[in-house]
């Protein structure tokens, strides 16, 4: 399907604007998406404006794609035409390694195919994201998206909301547990939310003493301001889990301290190089880990969960050419919490 309408950033120094790309038509295993909403996440930024390195231009961000089903490859037997359906952070693996036979398959030993500034498994045809009007997509890494969820609040759970709810799981948080989720933004919201449906006692960390009120309101428990940083004393061996948002730079050893005995903090924010001293460890057997996304079995059961619980993103809606603007504004935390992009206003721009 040629001059597919979308808005890319030729470099990373040039606003997004748009831009119209090819789209495979459907192969016998592939599922074609109208898409209805993308999630803006905080990572489109980084990569349009290279700032992890290796971006690829003409790049067409967004991984957090909810739409219906248009067309199905002539083998495809799990969807059909009309189903309401999402793709996340990558569409497809190797499928033959370890991590791709578990189900773990964002952890492909041979490397996932990202949904946009990467390859397809021939090394060579760029992907393009959800900043666009349709995509095309193996089927077996597609989810369906729960009837109960609005669309626009569901595109952020495949990546905010998997990357909050993966770790919680994994790590086996229970009813009881006492747990802090660090930084109260695209990914803390989520992580609120999502930790209260668990049956936790969650308490909100931030060193943004306003966001209190948004934090009891989104379902915590209690609310504690880390700029003042005699609150590290004062909860010493407090939470017996913690979950780090936070992508600016942070103590570790500081939040390591408020952990119980044999506590995990799990960190899923990527800020620079942070030391960490064995002394927070090895004091309370401690452990300090990390977490990527869901594999494509778990973000269906997160999705499911998110409908069983009526949980959704908290999301502003805009209009596509907003999306330079929405970038800066994410840049200052101006919103609460995640931008979501209405595709629909792509036509519109395309035709112009």
């Amino acid at each position: 399907m040629p001059n597919t309408p979308a808005y890319a950033a030729p470099s990373k120094t040039a606003p997004l604007g748009p831009h119209t790309i090819d789209r495979r038509e459907p192969g016998p295993h592939d599922v074609l998406i109208d898409i209805a909403f993308c999630g803006v996440c905080h990572s489109d930024i980084h990569q349009v404006r290279d700032e992890w390195g290796g971006s690829i231009y003409p790049m067409v961000p967004g991984h957090e794609i909810v739409g219906t089903v248009a067309g199905t490859g002539n083998r495809v037997t799990r969807w059909k035409a009309g189903d309401v359906v999402g793709v996340g952070c990558f569409v497809d693996s190797c499928r033959d390694c370890a991590a791709c036979k578990s189900g773990e398959e964002q952890y492909c030993e041979n490397g996932m195919t990202p949904t946009y500034n990467g390859r397809e498994r021939d090394g060579k045809t760029p992907t393009f994201g959800g900043y666009s009007t349709r995509i095309t997509v193996n089927e077996d890494y597609v989810v369906r998206i729960p009837g109960g969820i609005p669309l626009d609040g569901a595109a952020p759970l495949l990546c905010a909301g998997i990357t909050t709810y993966s770790p919680l799981r994994h790590f086996g948080v229970k009813p009881g547990d006492k747990v802090a989720i660090v930084g109260l933004g695209g990914l803390g919201h989520m992580g609120v939310k999502i930790a209260k449906a668990m049956e936790a006692h969650v308490t909100v960390l931030s060193h943004s003493p306003g966001k209190r009120g948004d934090a009891i309101a989104l379902g915590a428990d209690d609310f504690i301001s880390t700029a003042d940083a005699a609150v590290f004393a004062q909860h010493k061996s407090r939470f017996d889990f913690i979950l780090d948002t936070v992508s600016a730079v942070h103590d570790y050893n500081a939040y390591l301290r408020m952990l119980r005995l044999d506590g995990t903090m799990v960190l899923v924010g990527i800020p620079d190089p942070t030391p960490v001293s064995a002394g927070p460890l090895v004091s309370r057997r401690r452990r300090l880990a990390g977490s990527s996304i869901g594999g494509i079995r778990e973000t269906q059961e997160m999705l499911d969960f998110c409908a069983e619980h009526r949980i959704q993103a908290d999301v502003e809606v805009i209009s596509i050419d907003k999306i330079n603007e929405a970038y800066e504004r994410m840049l200052r935390s101006d919103v609460r919490y995640r931008f979501v992009i209405d595709v629909s206003t792509l036509h519109a721009a395309a035709a112009r």
